[in-house]
């Protein structure tokens, strides 16, 4: 009797043994750094992959601010806990490309797992940023925005001014009619001052800001903003701030609300701000490409984008890396993209809902929202348009920003200061080259 019950238990055990495998879910963590509705955007997508197949489970976790996120992630790695995605802002490309065996590229991924993966179906100008000279995709674009010029269509209407400035000359002219039509302390401004004036101002140009395709082509890339446009550019603005045709709001976005409280009637700033100003702003706005200086040949070329995208870390099993590439063939697909985009007021990836969220009709009524994919495919990217990719690239825009503070202040000229950012970039990319792991 005991022998047969414990024939029983064993023949009962190994059933278990050999079912349990098939039950088995392969976990797969990924760390972001989205808050308020945009974290409602991720958790529905982990939530909707989880539910449309049994095999992986992607269990997204918040863990800060982009930097922060960056930054726990290497630690993680270090630790050999990384999770399988993390979230890395575009600055933060160069980094994660120099921690030799921390990544694995998204090309070589989708390859290894046999996914179905076509780099052309992305859009260029976003695929570009995250993607070697040869066309391979590094990372996957999730969250991108880009630079576009916002404008208090009432304020203009005030000032009796009837279309909206396409170029700078065009913005400083009407910003000094802005000022004395009531708007006595900001013409005009801008968030992000180096993201709007240095290297969006650059590609938009077609002039470079680092060499070697302002360092996708290589970290031993030279700075050379200090060129004639960026000078002239810089200039401009100093001249301005004298008398609050243009006034200074800062490093970051801190001073957004300027816009969207009515002060400053034109404001540069990225077009994911959109959300704020929709609930926010009490006046008819609209979202303008940036201006461009007309005597530029051949400007205006395309934007660059700002926003984040999704790293596969190293040090993965084969069954976490074949659910990560299922997952972002999930995010590939079309309607899914257009869900994103209209939920997020993030860009879609792929030309196919680009061309699908127009189709719909989408941007009918909502011009504004099409005005940054407009910018960004507004021509073929050049190497001076593709992106930028330099090391150390948050602790590059605060000198650089420091800088532009100085000659906004009038304790330098702009080319003084132009020269200086230079000059001390280019020392700290010397540094991240001796420091980045090979």
């Amino acid at each position: 009797m005991l022998f047969r019950r414990l024939g029983a238990a064993a023949v009962a055990s190994a059933t278990l043994a050999f079912a349990s495998p098939a039950f088995a879910v392969t976990e797969i963590q990924w760390w972001h750094a989205m808050t308020g509705a945009n974290n409602d955007v991720i958790v529905k997508l982990a939530n909707d992959f989880n539910a449309a197949q049994s095999d992986y489970k992607v269990v997204p976790t918040y863990k800060g601010g982009y930097a922060d996120t960056m930054n726990a992630g290497i630690a993680a790695f270090r630790a050999s806990n990384a999770p399988a995605i993390l979230q890395v802002f575009e600055v933060g490309t160069a980094t994660m490309m120099a921690a030799t065996g921390a990544v694995k590229p998204v090309y070589k991924l989708m390859q290894d797992a046999g996914e179905k993966f076509d780099p052309k179906a992305y859009l260029p100008a976003i695929t570009g940023y995250y993607s070697t000279s040869k066309g391979e995709m590094l990372s996957f674009p999730f969250n991108s925005s880009s630079t576009v010029m916002w404008v208090n269509l009432d304020a203009l209407k005030k000032a009796d001014i009837t279309e909206i400035p396409k170029t700078w000359p065009q913005v400083f002219e009407d910003a000094k009619k802005l000022k004395a039509a009531g708007y006595s302390t900001c013409g005009f401004s801008n968030s992000w001052v180096t993201w709007v004036n240095l290297e969006q101002l650059s590609a938009w140009h077609n002039v470079p800001l680092a060499s070697k395709a302002n360092g996708l082509d290589g970290f031993d890339t030279v700075l050379e903003f200090n060129g004639p446009l960026q000078v002239k550019h810089l200039e401009n603005l100093v001249e301005l701030q004298k008398d609050k045709t243009y006034d200074y709001a800062g490093r970051t976005n801190t001073g957004e609300g300027r816009f969207t409280s009515g002060e400053c009637p034109i404001y540069l700033t990225s077009s994911a701000f959109f959300g704020n100003v929709k609930a926010q702003a009490k006046f008819n706005f609209t979202a303008a490409p940036m201006p461009y200086y007309p005597d530029v040949k051949g400007a205006p070329q395309n934007s660059v984008i700002g926003g984040a995208s999704l790293w596969v870390m190293g040090g993965k099993s084969a069954d976490e890396y074949k659910g990560v590439a299922k997952f972002l063939t999930f995010l590939s697909d079309t309607a899914r993209q257009v869900w994103i985009h209209k939920a997020s007021g993030y860009l879609p990836i792929t030309k196919a809902a680009y061309e699908k969220a127009k189709a719909e009709g989408f941007y009918k009524d909502q011009p504004y929202l099409e005005t940054p994919l407009l910018e960004l495919t507004n021509k073929e990217p050049t190497e001076n348009s593709r992106g930028l990719r330099l090391g150390n690239m948050v602790q590059l825009r605060d000198v650089w920003a420091e800088e532009i503070e100085q000659a906004l202040a009038g304790k330098k000229t702009a080319k003084q200061a132009l020269d200086a950012a230079v000059e001390r970039g280019n020392q700290m990319l010397r540094q991240f080259e001796k420091t980045a792991v090979r």
